[in-house]
């Protein structure tokens, strides 16, 4: 069964099965020796990262290294004459994505000497459900959502329960922060007048085959965004309506198989190299379609599963990550998963809206394998109020809209002490949790108070604040 964090509810118009008109088909991932005879250099990265991230390790002292270096073309020039079609690559990993129709072309690929080691990732499935379809949305949000009073509006219990308005209110809320978000599908993000407002880079699909479109997928990327990017008082603010966002596709629904942690990784290092401050992923992995690709147990150490070494670089590389826990804690797995385990991020599990003492039930919990603490965070998911792809504030559960509260206010509270690295900043909301002195598993380090933590920082940074603190709106106090 698929246990990806995306389960937001696809609507009326979901086709039955269908066969799969493009198959049988193989996706192996190569693992090469090494990068040697690459023409690129350490000496000039600006060949392959953007000034925006090679600004941002200078800003946090953090060096380039080898993982960071592409690829060798040679090397994929060698794979590709092999009669594959190379779908990808990851230069932290140095490994190449290939496809193929033909099962013993990886016979072939195995005798090139730049090949490690291979791993079949992917295999055609039989019928598939569709993914990709049109839903109509509202051009207003709807007024028995207005609220007078609150200028907030639904979003505000979220926001107050991290003492997040507090640092909108001196005007910290994200701006010259850029945050990726990693999902499956933002449908209608790029027409519901909401999110015309907010600051959108761009946006990339890794998936292979590509989407006919990232803005007909699935609406759980778009909840994910109007969490932090909404900017409607009285109806919605989000968390960081300040900030400017990426909008990247990984996750492919019609199939859950290991290739997912490869297309995430993909995202993941697009994200580092267009320079962006931090990433939310509300995507998880544990039991694929084929049992010998799903994961054990003994894998939650943060560095093992593809895709949770991949997560455990980023902190390295001067980016935050924040995953959702998961939502497996009512089920026979329990445990958070992959890249939740993951080391120097923050995995962030979900409490009750009716009382913030209370986990969510569904909340996955940790530890992780190596013994650290996990979930680090929690905050309302049960449920919280999101906007979703029919342009409309509704209500929902899980870890996956817990992330993005906590996502935004890490990118308002960076804001005002950009000197800080990524490591120091997670550290700082760990020891601003309520559960701080005797953290657990359910609770980890407990809910994070931004204020606390703001006030905390005065101590090791200087402390940079807006001019004109409450220029967007009138918050309260």
């Amino acid at each position: 069964m698929p246990v990806s964090l995306l389960f937001a509810a696809q609507g009326p118009h979901v086709s039955e099965r269908i066969k799969y008109k493009n198959g049988p088909a193989y996706i192996y991932r190569l693992y090469l020796n090494d990068k040697k005879g690459t023409p690129y250099s350490l000496n000039h990265p600006h060949r392959f990262l953007s000034r925006r991230s090679i600004d941002r390790r200078k800003r946090q002292h953090l060096p380039l290294d080898s993982t960071d270096l592409p690829v060798n073309p040679r090397y994929i020039r060698q794979i590709a004459d092999c009669g594959v079609s190379v779908i990808g690559q990851s230069r932290w990993q140095n490994t190449v994505l290939v496809r193929t129709k033909d099962s013993t072309a990886i016979d072939k690929l195995r005798l090139l000497p730049c090949i490690k080691e291979s791993r079949l990732v992917w295999l055609s499935p039989d019928s598939i459900t569709p993914s990709a379809f049109k839903t109509p949305y509202r051009s207003k949000l709807e007024p028995l959502h207005y609220m007078e009073d609150q200028p907030y509006g639904r979003s505000y219990t979220q926001i107050n329960t991290l003492q997040g308005h507090r640092l909108h209110q001196i005007g910290l809320k994200g701006h010259n922060m850029m945050i990726a978000i990693i999902d499956g599908g933002f449908k209608n993000a790029n027409a519901i007048p909401v999110f015309l407002k907010a600051s959108i880079n761009g946006y990339k699909d890794f998936v292979t085959p590509a989407s006919p479109s990232i803005f007909a997928e699935t609406d759980h990327g778009t909840k994910v965004l109007s969490a932090m990017a909404t900017n409607e008082p009285n109806y919605y603010i989000g968390t960081a309506p300040g900030a400017s966002y990426w909008l990247l596709r990984s996750e492919d629904q019609q199939t859950e198989q290991e290739v997912e942690e490869d297309y995430w990784t993909m995202a993941a290092e697009f994200a580092d190299s267009v320079g962006c401050d931090l990433i939310n992923s509300s995507l998880g992995y544990s039991t694929y379609d084929h049992p010998w690709m799903s994961h054990k147990l003994w894998q939650l150490d943060g560095h093992t599963t593809f895709i949770s070494h991949s997560a455990s670089l980023l902190a390295d590389k001067g980016i935050i990550l924040i995953n959702a826990a998961g939502n497996s804690g009512m089920g026979p797995w329990k445990k958070i998963d992959v890249p939740a385990d993951a080391d120097k991020i923050l995995t962030v599990g979900a409490i009750s809206a009716d009382d913030p003492r209370h986990i969510a039930p569904f909340s996955s919990v940790g530890p992780a394998q190596d013994g650290r603490t996990k979930p680090d965070v929690v905050a309302i998911g049960a449920p919280a109020f999101l906007i979703n792809g029919r342009g409309v504030i509704m209500e929902d559960m899980g870890t996956s809209f817990s992330a993005p509260i906590v996502c935004g206010l890490m990118a308002c509270l960076w804001q005002a002490m950009p000197e800080a690295t990524a490591y120091e900043m997670i550290q700082l909301i760990r020891q601003c949790g309520n559960n701080y002195e005797h953290p657990d598993n359910i609770y980890g380090f407990g809910v994070p108070n931004f204020w606390k933590a703001y006030l905390e920082s005065h101590k090791a940074y200087k402390i940079h604040r807006p001019h004109k603190p409450n220029e967007a709106n009138n918050l309260p106090k």
